[in-house]
């Protein structure tokens, strides 16, 4: 693995429809186009590249969960390792993920039964099945949010703030989250909403979005942002799962913080403090793989993983006769 300055020409800026970012091929035939708009920052915080409007905002989802967990020690909340990277996690519901979030519950006097997640079930195609055959229904532990959702609680417990309503904008915790997300991404949050998990959601433009990641890579050693992207680096598999792109990615390029969230969003930040985000605008998160990819092979990093997180192939029957492409 290399990480260099890359010189390929800048991408374009779209003033109107947003560019296409990833193409569907299918026998040779385009048959379809995801749109979007990314922005890649250099490793002094400007912006090197972009492609559609990156200053327009977006709700992160997910991809805003380390500046959540940061906010969580912020308040007091004493977690590292595994623990700290599940409480910044989008988990895939594999058994070590659930065992953890019930052991962190009941570190805390806390139960189950305190989430408010929405039941679901594993966020993972596999380990759903799994989680079916040994005869589980939707259940709130289950859900993917559910380590974050278990860290605000047990932020709550450790505060004496009330349980309860630990989803309320206005409670005590969710205040330090939109304060930690508006400092760390350096702009004011453009509009507030309701993640689906049921948490506060902020929007943020891809440019903040990508300076926050670079605000975490950079931070210095012992704060809040560098506990999180530490613990989440180290462990990538509590971020997400055996089987997922950002757990590949942290795990072959060290130092890099990677983060993805629905509706297709994805936020990278490499060790020297270059960074990207960008948004897919139909939501298609088959497009997340090959558009990070591309992006940062343009970016100079030279890895066999990327080949991996690019791979989205199209079936015939049987056969592979196409698959999903960057577009730029």
């Amino acid at each position: 693995m290399s990480i260099a300055l890359s010189t390929a020409p800048s991408g374009d800026l779209s003033s109107g429809r947003s560019p296409v970012l990833a193409e569907v091929v299918r026998s040779g035939f385009v048959e379809g186009v995801h749109r979007g708009s990314l922005v890649v920052l250099a490793a002094d915080g400007s912006v090197e590249r972009a492609w559609g409007d990156p200053a327009a905002p977006v709700f992160p989802r997910s991809s805003n969960k380390p500046m959540q967990a940061s906010a969580m020690l912020r308040a007091g909340l004493d977690l590292a390792g595994e623990r700290l990277a599940l409480a910044a996690a989008s988990h895939s519901g594999e058994t070590f993920h659930l065992d953890l979030v019930r052991i962190m519950l009941g570190e805390h006097g806390l139960t189950e039964d305190d989430l408010q997640t929405p039941p679901d079930l594993p966020l993972d195609p596999v380990e759903a099945e799994s989680y079916l055959a040994g005869g589980h229904g939707r259940a709130r532990i289950a859900m993917n949010c559910s380590g974050k959702h278990a860290a605000m609680l047990a932020a709550c417990a450790r505060n004496g703030w009330d349980l309860a309503s630990y989803l309320d904008p206005d409670h005590p915790l969710q205040v330090l989250v939109r304060e930690e997300v508006e400092s760390a991404a350096g702009e004011p949050v453009a509009a507030l909403g309701t993640d689906g998990c049921g948490a506060p959601l902020m929007a943020l433009s891809l440019t903040g979005l990508a300076r926050a990641f670079r605000a975490f890579v950079l931070a210095r050693p012992g704060t809040p942002r560098r506990r999180v992207a530490d613990a989440m680096r180290a462990h990538p598999e509590y971020v997400a799962g055996t089987r997922r792109p950002d757990t590949w990615l942290m795990r072959e390029i060290p130092g890099t913080l990677s983060k993805m969230g629905a509706e297709a969003v994805q936020a990278v930040a490499l060790p020297d403090g270059r960074a990207l985000a960008f948004k897919i605008d139909d939501g298609a998160t088959r497009a997340l793989g090959p558009v990070l990819a591309r992006t940062l092979a343009l970016m100079g990093v030279v890895d066999p993983v990327l080949d991996r997180i690019g791979a989205v192939p199209l079936l015939g029957g049987p056969t592979v006769v196409g698959g999903i492409r960057a577009a730029f």
